[in-house]
């Protein structure tokens, strides 16, 4: 996720999806899955109550990080489409469940479909929004969201998605504004969507190196859906920033636990080696190696992580660059831009790796790792004074990033030796 993975909101979510969560209570999901598989019972000819069951599973996926939900609400969509083809409310939920499966591409196509149909649908610009993101087309997402505010100002749907790109775009507060407004006007019972938001919110404190409100944020989105995933891997950056490595990796441990992908795997393996216990990390390391390459051809997978590991851990970067090059192609956001400029750098291939890292920051995005891998990048180019731009701001942006100590190293090799910085832990 990490991050995060794309943007998400209370009615249309971009997810990455498996065992099921530890709340004792019925989730908000669970219980519009009761009501809807009672309402297939009574009516099984009711297309709008096989949309209903489709819903309800994709957001079971959000709340339990398992995918096969959403195999589970395609089916129930096929069920609906038998009874009425084209039904506008069953293609916009299959659009969103493409987005959760990360078929960003096909998604973008039939949501482009539905905006023709319904050019005043809010939700169908939100599906818009995430796919234009995860497809690196900011200048039509940022237009979708203006559609979402135009045609009805201050909802949920258009102040999560318009927060993300406030995000990219390097508004760090703004987009805090935005999602914490959200969070605000999310109805009380929705406890696992105004725990999401509490996450996202907390994830831009913890960009911005404020540690003690991202916890406060991660407490309380707990304390709403306890042993939330996506919480958890949040409250475990919170506590590698402090130097608590060991608590990190027994919360990443149980965020493995109830989200298996081989991706929380590989972090799980950062944690232990920071905790020093290499040979755990080691075990995990060869766990999550295994599972990302079962899945490397699949639209949802680990390649962006299995890149930085070919990097930083196993030193591969031949392998590393084939592999970011093959995901480059399936996206084109800020973060695969990065890992492709990463691994172009560590192929010694400097000047594309410039025009990636450049493409990724484009749109302005403040994030401390990407502009680490710019300073580093200029700096072996011998480029000392926008190396030193970029490394500086990468410890203005979070002085306590995972990134902050290889930064000062670099910048402490001025103007002495142009020597590549030390290659840190991927986040």
């Amino acid at each position: 996720m990490q991050k995060l993975t794309a943007a998400a909101l209370v009615c249309f979510w971009s997810f990455t999806a498996s065992a099921d969560d530890r709340v004792t209570v019925p989730s908000p999901a669970e219980k519009q899955l009761a009501l809807a598989r009672t309402a297939i019972r009574e009516n099984p000819k009711i297309y709008g109550n096989h949309n209903a069951l489709g819903l309800a599973l994709t957001r079971r996926a959000r709340e339990t990080s398992n995918a096969e939900y959403y195999t589970q609400a395609l089916e129930a969509l096929e069920q609906s489409f038998r009874l009425e083809p084209d039904n506008f409310a069953g293609r916009r939920i299959e659009v969103w469940t493409l987005l959760g499966r990360h078929e960003f591409a096909r998604a973008l196509e039939k949501a482009e479909i539905l905006n023709r149909r319904a050019p005043d649908d809010i939700l169908t610009y939100a599906l818009l929004t995430d796919a234009y993101v995860e497809l690196g087309k900011y200048d039509q997402a940022e237009r979708a969201v203006q559609w979402m505010l135009d045609l009805r100002p201050g909802n949920v749907a258009a102040l999560t998605r318009g927060a993300y790109l406030r995000e990219l775009f390097g508004d760090v507060e703004g987009a805090a504004e935005w999602m914490t407004e959200a969070y605000q006007r999310t109805r009380l019972d929705e406890v696992e969507d105004r725990a999401w938001l509490l996450t996202q919110v907390a994830h831009l404190q913890l960009g911005a190196g404020r540690m003690d409100e991202a916890e406060a944020s991660l407490n309380r989105a707990l304390e709403l859906f306890p042993d939330y995933h996506y919480a958890l891997a949040n409250l475990a950056k919170v506590r590698a920033a402090r130097g608590e490595h060991a608590e990190a990796a027994e919360l990443l441990r149980r965020h493995c636990e109830l989200a298996p992908h081989p991706e929380n795997f590989f972090y799980l393996g950062q944690a232990l080696l920071r905790a020093g216990r290499v040979e755990e990390a080691q075990a995990v390391f060869a766990k999550f190696e295994a599972g990302a390459r079962r899945e490397m051809d699949n639209n949802d997978n680990a390649n962006r992580e299995l890149v930085f590991y070919y990097l930083e851990n196993s030193r591969r970067p031949t392998e590393a660059l084939a592999i970011a090059r093959a995901e480059i192609e399936r996206r084109r956001d800020v973060f695969t831009l990065d890992a492709l400029a990463w691994a172009l750098h560590a192929n010694g291939q400097l000047v594309a790796a410039q025009e990636a890292i450049e493409h990724a920051l484009q749109p302005g995005i403040q994030d401390a790792r990407l502009l680490y891998h710019a300073g580093v990048i200029a700096l072996d180019r011998n480029d000392e004074d926008e190396a030193r731009r970029y490394l500086n701001r990468s410890l203005e942006v979070n002085p306590a990033s995972f990134v902050a100590e290889s930064a000062r190293q670099a910048l402490g090799s001025f103007p002495s030796n142009n020597k590549p910085a030390a290659i840190p832990s991927a986040e």
